[in-house]
């Protein structure tokens, strides 16, 4: 079950994503014996972070969520210290920022910690200038990931999302700048009106929708991206069962992250999954992850 996402080496492919269940190292080592090959924290700025008011989340039929929390965070110093007395789990810090020189004022904060990889977030698609807004500056991708690489000897993973620019173009300037993977895909641009009050239903009116109904998106999206580009992937969205894993994993992904999946299943998914992908592996005679990786795309 072990997996390599291209320096990351990995005892297992199941990881927590971003957004959920991300600011406590309690919570870190638990999710990590409960079979999460790594945790991303959720997405921190250079200062604390309040969010949106409530309602920031709402459930939609189909077993996804919409929400709008607003990146809430205590910010990257904060947090540092937080995760500092970290010895044994695989943390992916998650940085969000406007310009290249808040990510490098993050990693600094985080040079007496240990880290397993930075995640950036550039496809957050309810927070003004942050997110989606750089990702879909290819410019200002290539700088940010230039300053980011230049500042760490740590992997750097980029986040891709849905937004005006076309995702392929954000993670071509990636590449082109040095990233060692990319997570595709982020939650997607959405919304839920009130039937009754006739109102916007999230305090922000516009989030971002996560789950069961963003999988075959994120499918298509990591099909795409490993069908053109020779860089590790981590597949995300909407995996819930070990079936919707070994698919992302034919279709290119060295590694899989769930969020929206914990609050259906709680933390038992990890283990469920691992052990589903175990078994198919077992079924189908294949010894390592990297022998079924892509194997969708032959014809």
């Amino acid at each position: 079950m072990a997996t390599c996402i291209g320096k990351i080496q990995l005892e297992r492919p199941v990881m927590l994503a971003s957004g959920i269940l991300g600011i406590s190292l309690d919570v870190f080592n638990r999710l990590y014996r409960a079979g999460a090959g790594a945790v991303v924290t959720k997405s921190l700025s250079t200062e604390p972070w309040d969010g949106y008011p409530n309602p920031t989340i709402f459930s939609v039929n189909g077993g996804g969520w919409i929400n709008a929390v607003g990146l809430s965070n205590p910010g990257a110093p904060n947090f540092a210290k937080i995760i500092e007395p970290n010895k044994d789990v695989p943390i992916i810090v998650s940085l969000v920022g406007s310009i290249p020189q808040d990510f490098e004022m993050m990693i600094k904060e985080f040079k007496n910690c240990k880290i397993t990889a930075y995640e950036l977030n550039l496809s957050c698609p309810h927070v003004a200038k942050v997110g989606l807004e750089v990702g879909d500056d290819p410019e200002l991708v290539k700088k940010i990931v230039s300053t980011v690489k230049n500042s760490t000897n740590v992997p750097v993973i980029a986040k891709v999302g849905l937004g005006t620019t076309h995702y392929l173009t954000t993670v071509s300037a990636a590449i082109d700048s040095g990233i060692d993977a990319i997570t595709a895909i982020n939650t997607v641009r959405a919304m839920a009106i009130d039937v009754e009050t006739q109102r916007p239903i999230l305090s922000n009116k516009f989030g971002g929708l996560s789950g069961t109904p963003i999988k075959h998106i994120a499918l298509r999206c990591v099909y795409e991206i490993s069908s053109k580009y020779d860089i590790p992937i981590i597949g995300c969205g909407g995996i819930s069962t070990w079936e919707d894993a070994v698919e992302f994993i034919l279709a290119g992904s060295s590694a899989i992250q769930l969020g929206s999946a914990i609050g259906e299943n709680w933390i038992h998914v990890f283990n469920d999954i691992n052990k589903g992908v175990l078994e198919y592996m077992e079924r189908k005679n294949y010894s390592t992850l990297e022998e079924m990786r892509g194997l969708a795309k032959k014809s």
